[in-house]
C-alpha cells in the first residue's frame, strides 16, 4: 500500500491524498460504508459502486468469523469474490465487538479474549495471532490489529492497563502478520490502533509507540464510545500531531457529518460509521440543509424532492411526502432509500471537502457549513 499527500490546507491540518491498494486507488479524505457481514445493509453492490461511487467498504472480522465462517470465505476465494466487491476492503479486528460483549468475555493478556458467540453462545478465543490469520483468510486489503477498547468513563489505571495489553497484542499481531503471506496473490497491509481512552499522557504514549513501528497506516480507536465530543476532538488532535505525515490516519467509528469535517481539519483521512445506514433505516436523513426526521407529520404533504442538491437520481425523483409514506407504512423501500441517500450524502461530503482542500478554501467552507449540517428539521 502506498499513500501520497496531494495537497495540504494552509489553515488547518486537513490534507487531500491518494491511497494505492491492490484493488484500486482511494482518494482521501474518504468515508467507508460499513458492510458488517460482507454486504452493506439494504444497498446493492452495483449501487455502492456505480451510483454512490464508494471507493472502499468495511467488513467485520468478528461477525464474518462466526458467520459464514472463514472456511466458506476461503473456498470462495476471499471476501472480494464472495461478496462481488472488486474495490478495496478494510476489516476491523473484532476488538470493539468483543468489547461490547462485556458480560460474555474474559480477557487473558497472554492468551487473548475468550468470548461467547452472540448467535449460539458457543465459546471462542481471539488471540492476536488468530485474528491475523482470520483476516488473512478474509483477504481484506487493509487489516486492523487486535486491540482492547476501553469504555467511557474509565479510571486512568484501567485505561493504562488496557493500553499496555493493546500494545503487547499489537507487537504479536505484527510478528504474525509479517511472518505470513496473503492467501489470494495480492498484498495486504496492517494498521496499528492507538488507544488510551481520554487521557492525554496515554494517548501520547500510544501514538508514539505506534509511530515507532513504521507501518503503512494508523488507526485511532476508543473514541465515539460515549465521551463528550470535545474530548473526541482533543484525543484525535493529540494523535494526529504525532502519527506520521506520510501515512493515512483512520478514525474508527466516527461519526456525524459535523464530526467528520472537524476531524478532517485535525488531519484524519479515513472514516467509517454505521450512522448513515442505521439512521437511514430509522427515517433520519442527512442533507446539506440539516437533518430530516422523515416520520414527522410536517412532511406528509411536502412534495418537494428529498434533496434537490443531491447527485442521487432517487433524491430528485421521490418527494419527502413519498419517503415519509414508505417509513410510516413499514414499506422496506423506505429504509433502502434512506440508507442509499445517507451514504451518498456522506460520500458527497468528503468529496466536496477534498475539493475545498485542493482549492485552498477548506477551513472557510467548513466554518460556514458546520452550523447548517447540525440543524434538525
Amino acid at each position: 500500500m502506498f499513500f501520497t499527500v496531494k495537497k495540504k490546507d494552509t489553515r488547518s491540518r486537513a490534507r487531500a491524498g491518494v491511497i494505492q491498494t491492490a484493488h484500486g486507488n482511494i482518494e482521501t479524505p474518504i468515508f467507508m460504508p460499513v458492510g458488517t457481514l460482507g454486504g452493506v445493509k439494504g444497498v446493492l453492490t452495483r449501487d455502492l459502486e456505480a451510483t454512490i461511487k464508494a471507493r472502499i467498504i468495511l467488513g467485520n472480522t468478528y461477525h464474518l468469523y462466526l458467520r459464514p465462517g472463514t472456511g466458506v470465505i476461503s473456498k470462495a476465494g476471499g471476501l472480494h469474490r464472495f461478496n462481488g466487491w472488486n474495490k478495496p476492503i478494510l476489516t476491523d479486528s473484532g476488538g470493539f465487538q468483543v468489547f461490547s460483549l462485556s458480560h460474555r468475555r474474559k480477557i487473558k493478556p497472554e492468551e487473548g479474549v475468550w468470548f461467547q458467540s452472540h448467535i449460539d453462545g458457543s465459546r471462542h478465543l481471539f488471540s492476536p495471532e488468530k485474528v491475523m490469520d482470520i483476516q488473512r483468510q478474509i483477504g481484506a486489503d487493509i487489516v486492523m490489529a487486535f486491540d482492547e477498547c476501553t469504555p467511557y468513563p474509565c479510571e486512568h489505571e484501567y485505561a493504562e492497563k488496557s493500553m499496555n495489553i493493546t500494545q503487547h497484542w499489537l507487537q504479536r499481531c505484527i510478528d504474525r502478520f509479517d511472518s505470513t503471506t496473503g492467501h489470494y496473490g495480492y498484498e495486504q497491509t496492517l494498521f496499528p490502533i492507538v488507544q488510551g481512552s481520554v487521557y492525554r499522557d496515554l494517548r501520547i504514549r500510544a501514538a508514539e509507540f505506534a509511530k515507532s513501528l513504521n507501518r503503512d497506516g494508523y488507526a485511532i480507536g476508543g473514541v465515539s464510545v460515549g465521551e463528550p465530543v470535545e474530548l473526541m476532538y482533543e484525543m484525535t488532535d493529540i494523535c494526529c500531531q504525532i502519527l506520521p505525515e506520510t501515512a493515512p490516519r483512520y478514525l474508527m467509528g466516527v461519526g456525524t457529518p459535523v464530526n467528520i469535517l472537524e476531524n478532517i481539519a485535525l488531519g484524519v483521512d479515513m472514516f467509517d460509521c454505521v450512522m448513515p445506514t442505521r439512521n437511514g433505516r430509522n427515517g433520519m436523513i442527512f442533507t446539506w440543509n440539516g437533518i430530516l426526521n422523515m416520520r414527522n407529520e410536517k412532511w406528509k404533504d411536502d412534495f418537494s424532492p428529498i434533496c434537490a442538491r443531491s447527485s442521487l437520481m432517487e433524491d430528485k425523483v421521490h418527494s419527502k411526502a413519498f419517503l415519509r409514506h414508505l417509513y410510516v407504512s413499514g414499506e422496506m423501500l423506505g429504509p433502502m432509500l434512506g440508507s442509499l441517500h445517507n451514504l451518498n450524502f456522506y460520500l458527497e461530503l468528503v468529496t466536496v471537502a477534498r475539493q475545498k482542500i485542493m482549492e485552498g478554501t477548506f477551513l472557510e467552507w467548513k466554518q460556514n457549513i458546520v452550523p447548517v449540517l447540525g440543524n434538525k428539521m
